[in-house]
């Protein structure tokens, strides 16, 4: 075979071992890249969990905050309508159990202090009764007023308005909605023939006033509803979050307790002298119709 008759399969061959190199340089390529590519979605799944993790995480943190937060504007609305704190009686010694009573009688003498101040067994109480949180009572009842402020005010939500009255039940003058004054009522007829010492010695620091709880632009305070009142003893307020409570008021509780009211010595920061319908309570007056639904 003449030497020019071999140059055209010494090419193809030359072509043929080329293509095959090539061949198995892109495949090698192909391999490697998808498993860089492998590689790195991995690696984006597995930070895309870490930060739906970590998204988890800081929304309950949210969450606890914003519960936080609600407590706290609670507990800030107990006092927004008090009167300035009498000083503190002299604290007796601490009681870690609840109220006890005489052993001879189920009425304390006469000659007991009311406002002796006490450290009583808050868990004994509110058994039952849930305190509303300020969204609760919107809910339920509806914004008192459109224009609220920091000055007491009256209820202006036609719903709530014709419910509201000024009643004097025994030594208590309040203002609030019709089926909490005849709630109250009742309380204060079964507190006067179980505790007539304590009915006799009843007074208020306030009941309903419409308004924004101080330093707030949007909480509504507890007392704008007309379902919540402060009770005094003897003309004397219980000092707030002392850690003491009025023996008399301690007693008083129990009443209201089973009128299905909330006691506001079940606060963290305990105030003694609150005392407000629970929620469950103020379903049940939605759902009977003594107050009119939204």
């Amino acid at each position: 075979m003449q030497p020019g008759n071999l140059v055209a399969p010494i090419i193809v061959a030359i072509g043929v071992i080329i293509a095959a190199v090539a061949f198995a340089m892109v495949t090698t390529l192909l391999e490697s890249a998808d498993s860089g590519a492998d590689l790195r979605l991995t690696r984006l799944e597995e930070s895309f969990a870490a930060e739906a993790a970590q998204r988890a995480r800081l929304e309950a943190e949210i969450g606890t905050l914003k519960a936080d937060l609600a407590r706290l504007r609670d507990e800030m609305s107990l006092i927004a309508n008090r009167a300035p704190a009498a000083p503190a009686a002299e604290v007796a010694a601490p009681v870690d159990s609840g109220l006890s009573l005489p052993e001879d009688g189920q009425h304390l003498p006469e000659t007991e202090a009311l406002t002796e101040q006490m450290r009583a067994a808050r868990e004994r109480f509110n058994t039952g009764v849930t305190q509303p949180r300020n969204k609760t009572m919107l809910a339920l009842l509806g914004r008192p007023r459109e224009d609220l402020g920091t000055d007491c005010r009256t209820i202006t939500n036609p719903r709530l308005k014709d419910l509201v009255e000024t009643r004097q039940i025994g030594p208590v003058k309040a203002t609030m909605l019709k089926p909490a004054l005849d709630s109250l009522e009742r309380i204060l007829a079964r507190l006067k023939e179980d505790e007539p010492d304590i009915a006799a010695k009843l007074g208020t620091a306030g009941s309903l006033c419409v308004r924004l709880i101080r330093g707030s632009t949007s909480a509504v305070s507890n007392h704008s509803f007309g379902t919540a009142i402060d009770i005094t003893l003897q003309g004397e307020l219980d000092p707030f979050a002392d850690g003491t409570m009025q023996i008399g008021l301690v007693i008083l509780a129990e009443h209201f307790n089973a009128e299905g009211w909330y006691w506001g010595g079940g606060y963290n920061r305990e105030d003694g002298m609150h005392f407000e319908v629970g929620e469950e309570t103020l379903r049940k007056w939605v759902e009977d119709g003594l107050i009119p639904a939204q």
